[in-house]
């Protein structure tokens, strides 16, 4: 790993690319519309439900105004972590209204893949992304087809909103397509890669797109040091100590490095508690202690925030943000 690393600086310096690819470097950093930069942490939010599984759009705008207290940079919704497959079309609709009717400096990102990635359905949630001044869409690459049929996809999605588009790589998305997707697409300005080992794969990314693209990383943030360390300008973790993991990024940036280890140490310490993340939003007064969330792939249309988590885990998670989280908590 190490000396793939030293390969690919080696070969970035030659070339001159070494601003846009590496961390620091603002001047390649996309930003939207909305002159948002388009970097950093951008978690993957949550489908809060009420108990009897229909949505709470007001916690759902609680969700953003979290993300905007803690100066986080950004939040994109629905993907995975947020069952975005189990969302009627209204349920979608009604979710980004409620984020959109945030305002802050948060960017919010809006997924737009559909049940069976139907093209059209697809571009009216992009249109509806900018007719919300939404700051940028994100969807997963459409499983089994070819890369022209790829490339095609994400042109339409780029046409339709006319907003910069993040690309979701999963499954068999090689680093070939992703490289032949952004030299056709102009809007792509980033890729949340979660195909193979983005760790392997990332030198190789940033080399042959020439640092054009934003490297992003999901796996709830848990390997993020080490990505800055290739190159990695974003993640997108769950939300409740996004705050948190924005900060490591800042001082990263910065040059504070030492400063970045030690707060990435609290994230992971904070993150072995059983059932930390299905809880921290509960105890950091976002969501009700009977607030339910939507998962994919859907277990029995909804489950219960964190399953069966005990009373003494809730008090262990309280516990841990009181005593050694609090003085680094932002929002």
């Amino acid at each position: 790993m190490f000396e793939n690393r030293r390969d690919f600086l080696k070969s970035a310096c030659a070339a001159g690319l070494l601003a846009a690819v590496v961390p620091g470097a603002s001047a390649a950093t996309p930003k939207s519309p909305n002159g948002k930069v388009l970097a950093g942490v951008f978690p993957i939010g949550w489908t809060p439900c009420t108990p009897d599984n229909k949505l709470d759009t007001a916690a759902m705008a609680r969700q953003m105004a979290f993300v905007n207290r803690g100066k986080v940079a950004g939040l994109a919704w629905p993907q995975n972590a947020s069952g975005w497959n189990t969302l009627t079309p209204q349920e979608w609709n009604a979710g980004a209204e409620a984020l959109a009717s945030v305002k802050g400096k948060s960017a919010l990102v809006l997924g737009v893949q559909t049940v069976g990635f139907n093209v059209a359905n697809s571009q009216d949630y992009a249109r509806t992304a900018r007719r919300l001044n939404a700051d940028a869409v994100i969807s997963i690459v459409p499983p089994n087809i070819s890369d022209a049929e790829v490339i095609s996809y994400f042109k339409a999605l780029a046409d339709a909103s006319g907003l910069p588009v993040m690309v979701q790589a999963i499954g068999a998305t090689s680093v070939d397509t992703l490289v032949a997707l952004a030299g056709a697409v102009p809007g792509i300005v980033a890729v949340k890669d979660e195909a193979g080992d983005p760790l392997e794969r990332a030198p190789e990314l940033l080399r042959r797109t020439g640092g054009r693209l934003e490297d992003f990383s999901g796996g709830g943030g848990m390997k993020f040091f080490p990505e800055m360390e290739l190159g990695f300008t974003g993640t997108c973790p769950y939300v409740g100590l996004s705050d948190v993991l924005q900060s490591c990024f800042n001082d990263y940036q910065a040059g504070r490095k030492r400063e970045a280890f030690d707060t990435f140490g609290r994230f992971l310490a904070f993150n072995s508690l059983p059932h930390a993340n299905d809880y921290v939003l509960v105890a950091r007064g976002v969501f009700a202690e009977d607030a339910v969330m939507r998962s994919t792939p859907p277990a029995a249309g909804a489950r219960r925030r964190g399953g069966p988590i005990t009373d003494a885990q809730k008090a262990a998670i309280r516990n841990a943000l009181a005593t050694y989280l609090k003085p680094y908590l932002v929002a």
